[in-house]
């Protein structure tokens, strides 16, 4: 039976209530609500419209609704700069609010808070807030530098954005020794006007100790490092033996010649492939994946603990693993010459790359060869022609050109940033910088991998089924034209329809700098205006990759919404009741979340590293390229380095300097000399700040 127009009301009223502050899309809420009928779906855009007329919800940018906050107050969460002052981002509002420090009230960085606006004034380039309460907070820890005194005792928190000191109660000091690194509770913050209060949880280490200083930094940004013991407990108890019972349940891959391709250090395997050819140009490929979903199950410690984690954590020194040890290096690992549980796609494909047939199979495997992609490389460069594996890896690189070929001619953007890798002595101090080589082989991983992310989110992902998607919007309008106006400096095209760009503008803009000085700075710029990819229930497709349908399904190892899909696949197969989309929803947005902080923590780690290798070249000179421009100073890239710093305007003493924001560049009023991103230069190295992660540069006279 078709629902009433007050029913639909009565629902659309209750799904934005219930939502807060989160914005959704016409299509977005229908889909939620479980409006299958046309009738019912035309009705509730009507209604939609209806209830933003009268101010009950919101019209906001992008063709998105959200609930309308009581008496003129917003929600949202705050970040807080290092000189007290902060930005409430409120969902649906593209600026964010701008609080002074005395108007912060008791909050910190990462809370949930209530403001109030302040009036506008002609000429506001933002909105001014004042926070009336905290919500939730956003952290109830803290790593610091801990200090004692003979009557009192705090901890100097390591991230700068927790502003206040955190006094310690004096019973909880245990055999924290004055300045070692520390975690600290967050127990009591209730007047502005007094401090925050704790108690000492754990004793990290000596402040100097090039491990410690990682691991707390890992600590301060909310990083997990350690299991709770019943999660051990119970991990320990799980057993490799695989029954027989349990192998007459799955497809047998043993006989087949499997192998995996991981850097060398890597010891967590999650993905492994095999070809096998099926007769004219038809080749079976097959991508096996760990099986975590067979030892990990909902609702216990173990679970739980991945599912807080949300995702490994690659430090500069070090993993910070999902799952405990003895399962991601162990038992789960795709090891040679070891049985194996696996979860296998397999796809008929012919030499140019189409998929003829595609199924996804329980599987045990065994795989025979473990290679790294340098031995790989090998391999596939010819030096190594007496490798049993020599004629597979020619097909599957072959095979894995077409798909890559295909994949760009449909839109998928050809972003091939440079990386690079901290090299580090025994101590665990920097030595060098390098470049992270992307070989064939690592590309040839690449293809299948997004192949078969592809093919599970098409194949499972269809209409009126909870599924989990790895999604990328389209960039927003606005950055798209700050973009255009960024390159038009340096002579570039971006052509776009009001901020519409496609995929294939931004890679004729990609290529057109290739080659160039300014090839390195227009492609970050190019990758700062994307959007950023998150988790989602809905499939919003994913625009960096030209995809309608795309997650995350080859690395359930090292992250958990891999293994949430695994689970829906399983359950989809056996014909199993479906969980709530809602339930699924806010595992994904959790997931988006701690992908968001375990990013910051890795790049902030390897950050720190490049400042400590800096500190032994100060005094030195350097040739750099200008990478950003800004009111402030000159960011400058070390060619030789591979290290960041900055030239501060206060140190350029020959003229006094404006930014013309036109041509992003530095320009002397007198002189009228001029500094530009892409442009080549003579730096010397003047100091660095470990704790800042800051790099000073002086221009050679």
């Amino acid at each position: 039976m078709t629902k009433t127009r007050e029913t639909i009301r009565k629902e659309l009223l209750s799904l934005f209530r219930n939502h807060g502050s989160r914005a959704f899309r016409a299509k977005e809420v229908v889909k939620r609500l479980g409006y299958t009928d046309n009738s019912e779906y035309q009705m509730a855009r009507e209604v939609l419209d209806e209830l933003a007329e009268r101010g009950e919800i919101t019209a906001i940018k992008g063709n998105r609704y959200t609930f309308k906050a009581p008496s003129g107050l917003l929600e949202g969460r705050l970040t807080v700069h290092p000189d007290g002052y902060g930005f409430v981002k409120v969902e649906g509002h593209e600026q964010d609010f701008f609080v002074r420090s005395r108007r912060m009230n008791t909050a910190m960085d990462g809370d949930t808070v209530r403001i109030s606006l302040a009036a506008g004034s002609r000429g506001d380039t933002r909105r001014q807030a004042e926070v009336i309460g905290v919500l939730k907070r956003g952290r109830t820890t803290a790593v610091g530098t801990f200090h004692h005194a003979k009557d009192f005792a705090y901890v100097v928190p390591d991230d700068k954005r927790l502003t206040h000191d955190i006094f310690v109660q004096l019973d909880s000091i245990g055999k924290a020794v004055q300045g070692e690194k520390v975690m600290v509770s967050i127990e009591a913050f209730e007047h502005k006007g007094a401090a925050p209060r704790g108690r000492i949880l754990k004793v990290i280490g000596k402040a100097d100790d090039p491990g410690v200083k990682t691991l707390a930094l890992a600590m301060s940004m909310g990083v997990d490092v350690d299991f709770e013991p019943e999660v051990l407990e119970e991990a320990n108890a799980i057993s490799g033996d695989i029954p027989k019972g349990e192998v007459k349940n799955r497809e047998d891959f043993r006989h087949r010649t499997v192998f995996t391709i991981d850097p060398e250090d890597a010891k967590d395997f999650d993905d492994a492939l095999h070809i096998e050819p099926l007769g004219g140009d038809r080749f079976e490929i097959g991508v096996h994946i760990a099986d975590v979903s067979h030892y990990v199950k909902p609702g216990t410690p173990l679970d739980a603990s991945a599912y807080a984690r949300g995702t490994s954590v690659y430090l500069v020194d070090r993993v910070i693993p999902m799952l405990p040890h003895n399962l991601s290096n162990g038992i789960c690992s795709l090891r040679p010459n070891e049985d194996r549980l696996a979860f296998s796609c397999l796809f008929e494909m012919d030499l140019k790359g189409n998929v003829h047939r595609f199924e996804v199979k329980e599987s045990v495997i065994r795989s025979a060869f473990r290679l790294s992609y340098e031995e790989a490389q090998e391999i596939i460069s010819g030096n190594n022609s007496d490798h049993p594996l020599n004629d597979s890896l020619a097909t599957l690189a072959g095979v894995a050109k077409k798909l890559r070929d295909a994949r760009f001619e449909n839109g998928s953007i050809n972003f091939d940033l440079q990386e690079v890798r901290v090299e580090l002595d025994e101590t665990g101090h920097p030595i060098r910088v390098v470049p992270r080589l992307r070989q064939e082989s690592n590309k040839l991983i690449e293809e299948y991998m997004l192949l078969a992310n592809r093919e599970v989110a098409s194949k499972f992902g269809q209409k009126n089924h909870v599924f989990a998607f790895r999604i990328h919007e389209p960039p927003d309008t606005d950055r798209i034209m700050n973009l255009a106006k960024y390159v038009s400096a340096f002579g570039h095209q971006l052509p776009h329809n009001e901020g519409l760009v496609t995929p294939s503008a931004i890679n004729a803009l990609l290529a057109s700098v290739e080659g160039k000085p300014e090839a390195a700075v227009v492609e970050q710029a190019a990758l700062r205006s994307m959007s950023r990819a998150r988790y989602d229930v809905n499939s919003l497709g994913h625009y960096g990759l030209g995809a309608d349908f795309y997650t995350h399904f080859t690395s359930p190892i090292r992250r958990y919404p891999d293994l949430v899909v695994h689970r829906l696949v399983k359950d989809r197969l056996a014909g199993n009741k479906e969980p709530e989309a809602e339930r699924i929803a806010e595992m994904m947005q959790h997931c988006s979340e701690q992908e968001v902080k375990a990013t910051e923590a890795e790049r902030e780690s390897v950050q720190m590293k490049k400042v400590e290798f800096a500190l032994d070249h100060v005094g030195e000179t350097f040739n750099g390229v200008i990478a950003g421009v800004s009111k402030f100073g000159l960011y400058i890239e070390l060619q030789e380095l591979l290290v960041e710093g900055m030239v501060h305007v206060r140190n350029m003493n020959d003229d006094y300097y404006e930014y013309d924001e036109k041509s992003f560049s530095l320009i002397g009023t007198r002189s009228g000399k001029r500094f530009k991103p892409g442009d080549s230069t003579k730096v010397l190295i003047a100091g660095a700040n470990v704790d800042k992660r800051e790099i000073d540069l002086e221009f050679v006279r």
